[in-house]
């Protein structure tokens, strides 16, 4: 691949133009949120062993991957519809479905991005703490006539959670208004105790319920492109079925599901090392003098930097420019003091401590 920059400025504007393929540019990833220890070797083993076939057939259709899915979350398949990552799902929820979408900011843009233009409603989080009232924002959905509101849990890119009992609440208080809740639970696997907050298991008792799950970031299978929606409201889930292709997911992705199961034990181990070296990078980054750290649930980290510190968009520059690692600034985020406030995906200790160092010494202008 012949690079389109000569420069290491003009590599940063090439690289924050991009949605991906940042493999190929050799740099530190801290902006893209996925898990660094699984896949195993042995199931990339499986994949490269099995490659033909993988190539040349068809994949399954809808049925059949609803299935595969089913046995890895213990959920009957008509419950579950599989989508080429959480973005198709997305773009169905609210590109097609929704006639008006309600959706705390910030919060992960794609929600928004897919709906036309005046179908969304923005709830803005409590500042400058990023909690949601779940009553405010059940209140404000009922009055503007949503047909569907969305929670992500933890969020992104605050990594905060929302408690369960609000979000059942919240469930509740939307029901006799036929509005659906969608609760994103693409990063619930980095959270405490996170068998016991995630409602998949109890689905069956909200029919305005349904829960999104990008695999992608807790499997680390970005490229893969993996996520599901889970449902007990069969008109919700046949109307997301008929928004995708037959073979949506490809061949890849399909026998990953199929043996998925079986590094049921080397998943939940990686997610323990994952949130090890997170909590260990959130002490460390709450030692930086002046900058706000925000305790986190999922696997990266939400800061307001120093009041003399520059702003989040040139100190995610400097990061890049001087020392080749990449971030995410919240700038054009809707909150207030947006470009004051950057988001960090953890990594090894190792790079974590790297960035930390390197972080102190872009900040300011003049040390």
């Amino acid at each position: 691949m012949t690079n389109k920059y000569t420069t290491q400025e003009e590599k940063y504007e090439y690289i924050s133009k991009q949605h991906g393929g940042y493999y190929r540019h050799h740099f530190t990833d801290h902006a893209y949120l996925y898990n660094l220890y699984f896949p195993p070797k042995p199931l990339f083993s499986h994949l490269k062993a099995n490659i033909n076939n993988l190539v040349l057939n068809y994949p399954m259709a809808q049925n059949a991957l609803a299935e595969l899915v089913g046995k890895i979350i213990n959920q009957p398949p008509e419950r579950i519809v599989v989508g080429n990552g959480g973005a198709e799902i997305i773009k169905i929820l609210s590109g097609s479905l929704a006639k008006k979408l309600i959706i705390p900011v910030p919060s992960f843009n794609e929600y928004a991005n897919a709906a036309p233009e005046g179908r969304v409603v923005e709830f803005p989080l409590d500042f400058p703490s990023f909690q949601l009232d779940v009553d405010k924002f059940a209140d404000e959905a009922i009055k503007v006539g949503a047909d569907m509101a969305v929670v992500v849990t933890p969020n992104n890119p605050t990594s905060l959670l929302v408690p369960k009992a609000d979000l059942i609440r919240l469930s509740e208080k939307l029901k006799p208004s036929k509005c659906m809740l969608i609760i994103d639970e693409s990063f619930l696997d980095f959270a405490d105790d996170n068998e016991q907050i995630s409602l998949e298991k109890e689905i069956t008792k909200y029919p305005n319920m349904a829960i999104l799950k990008s695999m992608s970031k807790a499997y680390g299978i970005c490229g893969l492109r993996i996520g599901y929606l889970l449902t007990n409201n069969a008109n919700l889930a046949a109307s997301v079925r008929n928004g995708v292709h037959i073979w949506n997911i490809n061949g890849f992705a399909e026998e990953f599901l199929r043996i998925l199961p079986k590094y049921r034990q080397e998943f939940k181990n990686s997610c323990e090392v994952v949130k090890a070296d997170r909590d260990v990078f959130y002490k460390k980054l709450c030692t930086i003098e002046g900058m706000k750290v925000f305790k986190p649930d999922a696997n990266y980290i939400y800061c307001r930097l120093p009041v003399e510190a520059l702003s989040g968009p040139e100190v995610t520059k400097r990061l890049f420019i001087k020392y080749n690692i990449y971030i995410k600034h919240n700038a054009g985020k809707t909150q207030p003091d947006a470009d004051r406030y950057i988001r960090i995906a953890s990594r090894t200790n190792e790079e974590n401590a790297i960035l930390i160092d390197a972080l102190k010494d872009v900040m300011y202008l003049i040390k």
